[in-house]
């Protein structure tokens, strides 16, 4: 018996699949990041690499840290794994913010003092 809640298996599939074209995407465009931000260097500005790389490589972690949510979430069999998914997606993300905040923190604090 299904409840009124399921999701239909094409409605989960399309989802699978929307998923997966966006992370996909994603990949293509932080390929190209990477590339813009590895050409800094030899430039003025590549007292600021380590900082844009931090900041990139956070940002790239944060979005895969998304997609997986939503993989997860595409595969949640009822509203309580839903919420349960989302907790500890909740919880893990606050750390990972907290502990990138730091280490950006470290790094710009380095950028400055290695100006003066």
């Amino acid at each position: 018996m299904t409840s009124p809640y399921d999701i239909p298996p094409e409605m989960r599939d399309f989802a699978e699949r929307s998923v997966a074209q966006a992370r996909k995407a994603f990949e293509g465009f932080m390929g190209a990041v990477h590339k813009t931000t590895g050409s800094l260097e030899g430039t003025p500005l590549s007292g600021a690499k380590d900082m844009s790389t931090k900041a990139v490589t956070f940002a790239e972690s944060n979005v895969n840290s998304a997609f997986d949510l939503a993989d997860r979430l595409v595969h949640a069999k009822d509203v309580q794994e839903v919420l349960a998914i989302q907790a500890d997606y909740l919880k893990s993300q606050l750390a990972a913010i907290e502990g990138q905040m730091k280490e950006l923190g470290a790094a710009v604090q380095s950028v400055t003092t290695a100006k003066k």
